[in-house]
């Protein structure tokens, strides 16, 4: 559990970066953030699964760069869920901004997460 809302917090920050640096890409607040990241989460969980086994053989072929699409895809739901507390002005700005989270998930977790659970 604890590491569940580490995890939306993270992603809540990282998507507060993600806005910083997209202006298409709008957040209206820290809580829009953290809504934003809960549904994301959850969306993770329930649809994410279900998007990657209808495209496997399209992510197969692009040797898994179509993920970045499933992951814009998701982001877009979000969106629509969120209403005007968070905006993406298009699919090649959440398609984008899927590809800078990934990247910032990963720095985390190999630069912070990992560290830190190795000195336990």
């Amino acid at each position: 559990m604890k590491r569940w809302i580490a995890s939306i917090l993270v992603n809540a920050l990282i998507l507060i970066v993600v806005a910083g640096f997209f202006d298409s890409f709008y957040l209206s607040g820290i809580w829009a953030a953290i809504g934003a990241s809960f549904i994301l989460s959850i969306l993770n969980v329930l649809v994410k699964p279900f998007l990657i086994l209808l495209t496997l053989p399209v992510t197969v072929l692009t040797l898994g760069l179509f993920l970045f699409v499933i992951n814009a895809v998701t982001l877009m739901i979000t969106e629509g869920l969120m209403g005007d507390a968070f905006m993406i002005d298009g699919f090649g700005t959440a398609l984008l901004a899927a590809i800078f989270i990934s990247i910032l998930n990963l720095m985390i977790q190999k630069g912070i997460v990992e560290p830190m659970q190795k000195d336990k």
